[in-house]
């Protein structure tokens, strides 16, 4: 019996590193890995690069398929900002996604260039999250680790660079940076920001290798690694996804997002215009509260998170860390028309219902961006000839998409079928057919469709609640003044 040709896709974190060791030629999952990786919220939310590379080891080794797997690559965090040394030492910890004391400076590049400048010339508009802002914060609050800073890697730029010894990216990724263009690094950007462009990898071609494995590493030396990317373009490859089709993903974030062949430019800021792991784009709308959110409300009204109940009229927004989707990033839980005979069951639904709200408000924004050929969508984008089905199953995935409360809530809230794909860890799996794809000559998207990554249960539609949207809507309107934190 031939052994089957393998690949290891790894999902590098906020909280943990996953390895998943693949069959290139079903999909069939031969082993899995995991480490935890630590988070310091004591000022902002940093964690130490170092730890990942550990976790990254330790994961890998234990899908037993390390010495013998045939290539890998890296799924990674969006965004964060990794500075290293001239000797490629960390020079301090990582600034993660969620770290929104760059929020100042983020507002000030929107101020300085102005909302439509940036979405014409990056396709995105920069909040807190985004890289560029993350360093000019550097540059304004830690000068000294600024001008030690000899190289500025993304999470999964860093861990490739520990495997391979070459310092590349890919365009999925590097779009999520607020300097990237198709055409290279935007050079107004980088000098706004005091970056020295020799500082940044190169991005490599679509479907090309970042390099080979070194020794040192968890894998033999010599194996194939690919560029990897981004979790979200790694969740779309993973999923392969195809032009128009929804995805609503519930994690710690929770994000909304298509494959668009249109380049986006919201001036809103509401969807970003980030490129996919190929050569298509991949609009998307993100939150920063989402699951863990809906869980602390959980346990703070001492019930179990499936423990909710319909009916009452309160709103809970719950901001717990500031927002994105609306950008609020100064903003925190809010509750509002309490009455005496509000239930805690009924509070829990209403933080279901806030968490999801901003969600699928901005899912039409992301799903205009390809528009039948000749008109343009809200965020002016030109059209293409595709127009989505909006009675199309919403792909619901993320930790959250298995809960019962979770499901309930999309499908009331959005009106639309729900289809609950089968396959887990999805980042992990879309590295792996990025991985595959060296191996096999196919683009990565076409290997996940072979495997069948998206197939599972359809959720039928039900009715939309009007009313509660409306509710929520008015209730983040009239309290925006409230939540911008006076600023």
């Amino acid at each position: 019996m031939a052994h089957p040709q393998v690949v290891i896709g790894v999902d590098s974190s906020t909280q943990s590193t996953k390895a998943l060791a693949v069959d290139t030629g079903t999909g069939r999952v031969l082993g899995e890995g995991r480490a935890a990786h630590r988070v310091d919220s004591r000022h902002g939310q940093e964690s130490d690069p170092e730890q990942w590379w550990d976790a990254l080891n330790t994961a890998v080794a234990a899908t037993g398929w390390a010495d013998r797997a045939q290539a890998m690559a890296i799924g990674g965090q969006q965004h964060g900002l990794v500075t290293l040394d001239a000797a490629g030492r960390p020079v301090r910890p990582a600034l993660l996604w969620n770290d929104v004391r760059s929020a100042p400076q983020a507002a000030e590049l929107v101020r300085e260039f102005g909302a439509q400048w940036w979405a014409a010339e990056l396709g995105s508009v920069p909040g807190a999250s985004f890289t560029a802002a993350k360093w000019a914060w550097l540059r304004a609050h830690e000068p000294a680790n600024a001008d030690r800073t000899a190289a500025v890697r993304l999470p999964h730029d860093y861990l490739t660079e520990r495997l391979t010894g070459h310092a590349v990216t890919d365009r999925g990724d590097a779009s999520g940076t607020g300097w990237w263009t198709p055409d290279g690094p935007h050079p107004a950007v980088l000098a706004r920001i005091g970056l020295d462009p020799a500082l940044l990898p190169a991005v490599a071609p679509t479907g090309t290798p970042a390099g080979r494995a070194r020794a040192g590493g968890p894998l033999r030396p010599g194996t194939p690694i690919a560029t990897g990317t981004g979790d979200n373009m790694a969740a779309a490859l993973g999923l392969g996804l195809t032009a128009g089709t929804p995805v609503l993903s519930l994690g710690t974030s929770g994000t909304v997002y298509t494959v668009a062949r249109s380049r986006p430019a919201d001036p809103t800021g509401t969807v970003a215009g980030f490129a996919d792991a190929l050569d298509n784009w991949l609009p998307l709308a993100c939150t920063l509260n989402c699951t863990l959110a809906v869980d602390r409300i959980a346990t703070l009204l001492g019930r179990d998170r499936e423990a909710v109940e319909p009916g009452g009229a309160a709103v809970l927004l719950p901001y717990l860390d500031g927002e994105r989707t609306p950008a609020l990033p100064h903003a925190s839980g809010l509750l509002h028309g309490l009455r005496r005979d509000t239930t805690a069951g009924q509070l829990l639904q209403a933080a279901y219902d806030g968490a999801a709200y901003s969600l699928l408000a901005a899912l039409d924004d992301v799903l205009a961006v390809d528009r039948p050929a000749g008109t343009t969508n809200a965020a002016g984008t030109a059209a293409s000839a595709d127009t989505p089905d909006p009675a199309q199953p919403l792909l619901l995935i993320g930790g959250g998409a298995q809960g019962p409360a979770w499901q309930h809530t999309v499908r009331r809230l959005s009106g639309r079928p729900v289809q609950l794909p089968a396959a887990r860890e999805l980042v992990a799996l879309g590295a792996a057919a990025q991985a595959a794809a060296l191996l096999t000559g196919e683009p990565a998207d076409a290997v996940a469709r072979r495997w069948g990554t998206a197939d599972g249960p359809v959720l039928p539609a039900l009715e939309r609640d009007d009313a509660v949207l409306e509710r929520i809507a008015t209730t983040i309107s009239q309290t925006a003044a409230l939540q911008s934190g006076g600023r």
